[in-house]
């Protein structure tokens, strides 16, 4: 199925490692032209050059989201190079383990910075461009908003406050034709996965025990199969798709675990 997303400027955050890195790959193949934004333009510009290297386009912006002046700057850049913006992924995030009984408030809103505010601050200015195209925008998100994790407090309310904002969002954009989705993630390995999974006393054990607790298949969902889906919802392919949190994970949040 062709996706139509040909030469569609698409800004992609933490789109350097893991799941945004998925998301960059699978947009360039479609052949629209990711814009990669992340805090360390080395691993930047590796992403960019295998795009180019497999015949797509892709652009790179250094900008550390926890800092709002960034967040503006990687807008204006984008839109300084091509002019427009056609689609923006917030992706960027760390489940960095700030919890109730051990943290802080200095902690807590920094992690907010981390994975939530840069989310809002992306799309607020990148809404007069994405007004002028009848852009769409896809908010990756995660199950531990609706299942809890346990000490990491600030990450589930990130990540509840990303939902919130989807639906939010595709309300009040209903009326530029902006559509406004999220894709939710429960048990995707990635590097950060992995460096959690190494901070547990029995990691290999730990991850057979999650893998196996996966009702389809008993396997990881992998970064194609986000990527596959986010670059069809930011396609006029689902044209009539919005306000949707749309769960690739396996089954893992909605069906019983205890499944034979």
């Amino acid at each position: 199925m062709d996706l139509k997303l040909k030469d569609k400027v698409i800004v992609v955050t933490g789109g350097a490692k893991g799941i945004g890195k998925g998301i960059v790959l699978a947009l360039a193949a479609e052949g629209a032209i990711p814009v990669i934004v992340g805090r360390k333009q080395a691993d930047n510009e590796e992403v960019q050059q295998a795009v180019v290297a497999a015949g797509g386009q892709a652009f790179c912006v250094e900008a550390e989201l926890t800092r709002p002046e960034d967040c503006e700057r990687a807008i204006a850049d984008t839109l300084t190079h091509f002019g427009r913006i056609d689609g923006l992924v917030n992706n960027a995030g760390v489940n960095d383990g700030v919890g109730l009984e051990h943290g802080s408030y200095q902690q807590f809103v920094d992690s907010l910075h981390k994975s939530l505010i840069h989310y809002y601050l992306l799309a607020h200015h990148a809404l007069p461009a994405l007004k002028e195209s009848k852009g769409s925008i896809v908010n990756i998100s995660s199950k531990t908003a609706e299942t809890g994790q346990g000490n990491t407090s600030a990450y589930a309310a990130a990540n509840g406050g990303r939902n919130a904002l989807t639906r939010e969002w595709a309300v009040e954009l209903l009326k530029y034709g902006i559509r406004v989705n999220a894709v939710i993630v429960a048990e995707c390995y990635t590097p950060l996965y992995d460096r959690w999974i190494k901070t547990l006393p029995n990691p290999e054990e730990t991850l057979a025990k999650i893998t196996d607790r996966i009702p389809l298949g008993q396997r990881m969902t992998t970064t194609e199969e986000i990527a596959d889906t986010v670059a069809f919802l930011l396609s006029e392919r689902s044209s009539h798709t919005t306000g949707q949190l749309i769960y690739v994970d396996g089954g893992y949040v909605h069906l019983d675990r205890a499944i034979d």
